[in-house]
């Protein structure tokens, strides 16, 4: 399997794991896991950097079906490459950042870091039309 493919499947098992994250921190609050296993109908009072990563993961989602189209596309029109294998890496990387710079409360450093992964991504666009 290339480096392109490999990196979209670390980008979704990223995906999966970052529930167990914030999931964690909704459960130590009080009366969390009973929140968390019910019909969640009350406001659960959380940490901020809980939130945060309930955020990151959002974005994520938001971003994977774009990243997924671009690696895809680019390893059946035999496109891959070098670069496409690069910017593959760089986003991933670049989505581990984001959660973490996210999750700390880094204001300004989350929004680089969020268009440092993207860049990856342009990285694979560029290949497309080579």
């Amino acid at each position: 399997m290339t480096t392109d493919l490999w990196m979209l499947v670390s980008t979704a098992l990223l995906g999966l794991c970052m529930p167990f994250i914030y999931g964690t921190g909704r459960s130590l609050q009080p009366g969390g896991f009973t929140w968390s296993a019910g019909n969640r109908e009350a406001e659960l009072v959380v940490p901020g950097w809980t939130r945060r990563a309930v955020q990151a993961h959002l974005n994520l989602i938001e971003s994977l079906a774009p990243f997924a189209i671009l690696v895809i596309v680019a390893h059946i029109s035999g496109k891959a490459n070098e670069v496409t294998a690069l910017g593959s890496t760089i986003f991933f990387w670049g989505r581990v950042a984001h959660l973490i710079v996210y999750m700390a409360g880094f204001i300004y450093l989350r929004t680089l870091v969020w268009f440092a992964s993207w860049a990856g991504g342009i990285l694979i666009l560029i290949q497309l039309f080579k």
